[in-house]
């Protein structure tokens, strides 16, 4: 900042601009980065269950189930993530695993802990379903930033890519729309349509945020 009086520059205080230099998270990082993406991720699928609505994903599978059968939420989430992040050994190591297991059990165990202490009586469903998708998607972006995952079909979708050369979003992208065309068997049209829109806000968030140049703490 130049002095008014006609001096050379002076500093007066921090910059809120970051700088080019990476800054590798601490495991104190991880760890509140990870509590708080499984939070926010599984705070989103709470809003999505009070709506009835279902999302991409596995997420939107398990809740799909969910609704199908009386099996909770939080044990579907679990047992169907676990076989994807088995597959996660042979795609990205035992380090992205570990975090990728401990994820699905801190979102399932969220779950619970939604469902025993924030009751929802009503909520409005397009409200819950765009709240939903959208803290899920945050949730996701902040686990994606800290090397965690919360499972899921693009594990599979990247070994097909290797094997056959199907690109793995268009994997991704086909058992989304599986998914929400299934759920028009359980839920009504309606809510099939939000489902689909917020869907669509999910994706975005992590595809406008979760891209090269978009961070650099990692």
């Amino acid at each position: 900042m130049s002095d008014p009086s006609g001096g050379s520059e002076t500093t007066t205080g921090p910059s809120l601009v970051f700088e080019g230099t990476t800054a590798p998270h601490t495991l104190a990082d991880d760890v509140l980065g990870i509590l708080t993406g499984t939070f926010a991720a599984s705070l989103g699928l709470h809003l999505l269950h009070a709506s009835e609505a279902v999302t991409g994903g596995t997420a939107g599978l398990s809740l799909l189930l969910g609704y199908a059968t009386p099996w909770p939420f939080w044990v579907l989430f679990a047992v169907i993530n676990i076989p994807f992040a088995v597959l996660a050994v042979v795609k990205k190591g035992w380090d992205f695993t570990i975090r990728t297991v401990i994820c699905i059990a801190l979102v399932s165990g969220f779950a619970l802990v939604h469902e025993t202490f924030f009751a929802i009586e009503r909520l409005q469903p397009l409200y819950g379903t765009l709240a939903g998708n959208l803290l899920a998607g945050i949730g996701m972006l902040i686990l994606f930033r800290h090397g965690g995952s919360v499972g899921g079909i693009h594990v599979v979708g990247l070994l097909i890519q290797e094997r056959t050369g199907v690109r793995a979003g268009w994997t991704l992208m086909l058992f989304d729309v599986l998914v929400i065309l299934i759920a028009l068997l359980v839920v009504p049209w309606p809510n099939v349509l939000m489902s689909a829109a917020g869907a669509v806000l999910l994706n975005l968030v992590l595809a406008l945020n979760h891209r090269p140049g978009r961070y650099i703490g990692r």
